[in-house]
């Protein structure tokens, strides 16, 4: 399985109803499919940078799931029959993999010591900038 990312605009003339409707109708063909849900954004409304289908602005939501990649295209289908849907991308993402927090050290095993690094700050003395203020001013 990999992990996608289904990001879709969504016609702004339709309710608060319908807008869910429509989310829980996309999640059903992801979970139909054999696909695992992951996180998911609520519903935007966007201004658009440019018109789709005579639309300048735009509901923007975002649902990462997890799917075989010879099941998209069937979803594809299902998405593109959906009239409420401006346009929609799949995007395919890498899954997180965590990565240790403190590297050891190969020889020993062991992790290396703190050490913090000490900036030294010159400090200026008062008469020194009254002079500099002086040659500047004159």
């Amino acid at each position: 399985m990999k992990l996608y990312e289904l990001t879709y605009l969504i016609e702004p003339g339709i309710d608060e109803k319908e807008l869910e409707t429509l989310s829980e109708k996309i999640k059903s063909f992801i979970i139909e499919k054999g696909g695992i849900l992951g996180k998911e954004t609520a519903a935007i409304k966007k201004k658009l940078g440019s018109q789709i289908k005579k639309k300048s602005v735009a509901y923007l939501k975002n649902l990462d799931f997890q799917l075989e990649p010879e099941k998209i295209k069937e979803i594809k289908k299902e998405i593109e029959s959906e009239k409420n849907i401006l346009r929609f991308i799949f995007l395919s993402k890498a899954l997180a993999r965590t990565k240790p927090s403190i590297k050891t050290s190969p020889k020993t095993g062991l992790q290396p010591p703190l050490v913090q690094k000490e900036e030294k700050v010159k400090k200026v003395e008062l008469k020194e900038i009254e002079k500099k203020l002086e040659e500047i001013l004159e």
